[in-house]
């Protein structure tokens, strides 16, 4: 990798790839894949054979089939003691790499030492039959076996053969020349494969009341109870009852994140406190969630109650919950700042969708050596693309040993809202070789870069397609892995109910109604990726932990000092256009433009005279402003910016500890300096938040008669504007109100005003702070 200190390109840059391909001659494309370069793949589909001759003592044969172009082998695997095997599987060989003029099908005995050979069919690449999608799909045929000096040998082979595009349906599940190295039992992690996120939804018990609880024989006390609550991994507790009764009362709600199908019922339990860590269970309940009435609204459910089973105990005591699943949220699982989707969890709550984002991944370039080939010790990188927008996840082909890997896959998601962020990552798969390791002797998939496409800022119809680099914060400083170069367009179904959707709130009516705390939502949040990420990692081929954490911004929550200077410059930043503004009306309150000042005095007065005007100049000048920019309106869409956030400058000590564990796993010395500056940074902080607190204190003091005379002159002041601008026309007030803020300076005395004396004067809360 290069060096932190070098200087790279971080520039989003434009591409022109030849994507769309043509047809035969004078023919229209017909093929859906008009985003991505076609790519030219010779297909071979293996079927079934027959009559294949015995080679063993039994009369028998363990057949398989070898499909042999140049220097690439594809094997199906072998059927024990079987002359009519039946296979069905389908080769593909890049066009772009075939460096032989046949294709050779081998059928072959599997035997210990040296499998035996049973036949062949040869094919000449000239002769192979082009296909173009969505053609139907080639019928295969028997053929029948030649031996290796062309005669004919017992035993038929049925196949089809055909020269087609990465649009054919074969296409993702075949056997690819790219993984010719790779192991059997890694193939299908090299695959294209699309996921489904599961269906979420919030769980929230209400939990009410307990009855007849039935303390220990030998406690001569009320219980000091409260409820505890589990679903999987996920437990929380009510306070504990705060009368010392055996009919306690909480009425406090509890929610949980669920995921369809089912598997995990709710386990209640009532705990009785009976010493310093130490409970006992005074009774329990299991609710299986696929019983629990679904709410849309936010009106109530029906309360039930339950009994509560304690080993010992024939007598049963009871809980009263008000249990639901809530469908009329939105289960947040990734960041806020990058939502892909936005709908409640009920789908009957939908609203039709607005358009189609079509995406091509085309290909990579540059990429970074990842880990080691063990065969001669030099980098490599077998790269792949995550995509996630919604609720669907597309995984494109692994490229094997490629620093160029070139995917060309075109996928298409439906467009609920226009103000989304679809995310495509690249990563390295580390998980072709068994003997490549990881931390602790586990294997991870090396993350390579991620980019973010908000849809809003992306023109309708209209094809970008870019190279982004692929941007990764390491703890020696910001490094460019490489570009990804992609192909986006997003389609407009209606243009109308697009603009309506700019009027609706961002988030289902539930979240307002009935609003979720920030705690809760962060919980919830957390209890919803990790759902994800363990229901997407047992798919075949799992899409892992590490990928859907870094797809979904976990621990973007983190605490960064990098992240918090960044943010601080953004405020600063929006505030420089008001400050601006500032400086310009105190150079024309000054006469530092003469002419300028008596334009202004100019418009004041009009303005004045016609009020009505005021609000028609206020928008028309917006107007003008809009318009003018319009010139210089942005051509691209945003991407990652290393100088915005701060990575290209940021001290090694703060990405240390910005990649630090939690907790921390640094010496005290480290930590105690640490400390020590977010104290310092705290300290400075805190000022500022007291000055802000100390502003409004003195507002409020204005008619708090905290201090007397001060409050005094005010209201006087009050009563003697009131009867001024009564008798005196708003018009002529507001006259020489801007008069005299606009007049010269020679009329101006350099101090501060009386208002702003008389502010500064009044007293706030802080002399009763410690």
């Amino acid at each position: 990798m290069k060096p932190a200190s070098a200087m790279e390109d971080f520039a989003l840059k434009e591409t022109s790839p030849a994507i769309g391909g043509t047809g035969l001659a004078g023919e229209k494309l017909t093929s859906t894949y008009d985003l991505v370069e076609q790519m030219q793949y010779l297909y071979v589909r293996v079927v079934k054979a027959k009559d294949l001759p015995g080679k063993d003592v039994t009369g028998s044969c363990d057949p398989y089939v070898e499909v042999k172009l140049g220097n690439y082998k594809g094997a199906t695997k072998h059927f024990e003691k079987n002359t009519k095997p039946e296979w069905n599987r389908v080769f593909a060989f890049s066009k772009e790499r075939i460096q032989a003029s046949i294709v050779e099908i081998l059928v072959k005995d599997k035997d210990v030492v040296k499998d035996d050979f049973l036949g062949r069919v040869i094919f000449d690449l000239n002769e192979v039959p082009k296909r173009v999608p969505p053609d139907s799909p080639l019928a295969p045929q028997w053929y029948r076996l030649e031996g290796q000096k062309g005669d004919k040998v017992k035993g038929e082979l049925m196949l089809a053969v055909w020269m087609g595009t990465q649009g054919d349906e074969a296409f993702p599940e075949a056997w690819h020349s790219d993984a010719a190295s790779v192991g059997g039992d890694a193939v299908g992690n090299i695959r294209s494969k699309v996921y489904l996120s599961p269906k979420l939804w919030y769980v929230r018990v209400n939990v009410i009341e307990a009855q007849d609880l039935v303390p220990n024989n030998n406690i001569t006390r009320f219980p000091d109870v409260y409820v505890k609550a589990m679903l999987g991994n996920q437990g929380f507790k009510t306070k504990p009852c705060q009368a010392k009764t055996l009919n306690p009362m909480w009425n406090e709600d509890l929610l949980f994140v669920a995921a369809e199908p089912f598997e995990e019922p709710l386990f209640l339990s009532v705990e009785d406190r009976v010493g310093p860590g130490k409970e006992e269970t005074l009774g329990s309940c299991v609710i299986p969630l696929h019983i629990l009435q679904r709410r849309f609204d936010h009106k109530p459910v029906n309360t039930q109650w339950f009994n509560l089973e304690k080993k010992g105990t024939k007598f049963s005591s009871r809980i009263h919950l008000r249990i639901c699943l809530d469908g009329g949220y939105h289960v947040l699982d990734e960041s806020t700042h990058y939502s892909s989707d936005l709908r409640p969890t009920a789908k009957q709550m939908w609203k039709p969708s607005i358009g189609i984002l079509e995406v091509g991944i085309l290909s990579a370039h540059g990429l970074m050596p990842m880990k080691n080939n063990n065969k001669d010790n030099r980098g490599t990188t077998d790269a792949y693309c995550v995509a996630k927008y919604g609720s669907k996840w597309v995984r494109t082909r692994t490229i094997i040993d490629s620093f160029h890997p070139r995917w060309n896959e075109q996928y298409t998601w439906e467009v609920f809202d226009p103000c989304t962020v679809i995310t495509i990552g690249v990563f390295d798969n580390c998980h072709l070789h068994g003997n490549l390791h990881g931390n602790n002797g586990i294997m991870r998939d090396s993350r390579i870069g991620k980019v973010r496409v908000r849809l809003s800022t992306l023109e309708t119809d209209r094809v970008y397609t870019h190279s982004y680099p692929l941007i990764v914060l390491h703890p020696s400083g910001v490094k460019k892995m490489g570009e990804v170069q992609l192909a986006v367009r997003f389609s407009c179904s209606s243009w109308i109910n697009m603009l309506h959707m700019y009027s609706h709130p961002l988030l289902p009516k539930m979240h307002y109604i009935h609003p979720l705390s920030v705690i809760q939502l962060d919980s919830l949040r957390h209890q919803a990726t990790q759902i994800v990420s363990m229901r997407l990692s047992r798919a075949e081929p799992p899409l892992r932990k590490e990928i859907v954490e870094y797809m979904l911004d976990v621990d973007s929550h983190v605490w960064s000092m990098r992240r918090s200077k960044a943010n601080f410059f953004r405020i600063m930043n929006v505030l420089s256009g008001i400050i601006a503004v500032g400086k310009w009306f105190d150079q024309i309150c000054n006469w530092k433009n003469p002419i300028t000042t008596i334009l202004i005095h100019i418009l004041f007065i009009i303005l004045i005279v016609f009020p009505e005007l005021i609000l028609p100049t206020v928008f028309l000048y917006l107007f003008l402003i809009g318009v003018w920019n319009y010139r210089w309106r942005p051509r691209h869409p945003p991407h990652m910016d290393t100088r915005l956030s701060h990575a290209d400058v940021a001290h090694p000590d703060e990405l240390d500890e910005e990649f630090d564990t939690f907790p921390t796993s640094r010496g005290s010395d480290i930590i105690r300096m640490r400390y020590d500056r977010v104290r310092s940074i705290a300290g400075r902080i805190q000022t500022v938040v007291g000055d802000l607190a100390t502003q409004g204190e003195r507002f409020q003091s204005l008619l708090s008669w905290r201090d007397p005379r001060a409050t005094a002159l005010f209201v006087t002041l009050c009563l003697v504007a009131a009867i001024v601008l009564y008798i005196t026309p708003f018009k002529v007030v507001m006259l020489f109100y801007g008069i005299y803020t606009l007049r010269h300076p020679r009329f101006r005395v350099r101090l501060p005003s009386v208002p702003i004396n008389f502010f500064r004067r009044l007293p706030a809360r802080t002399d009763s702070m410690l």
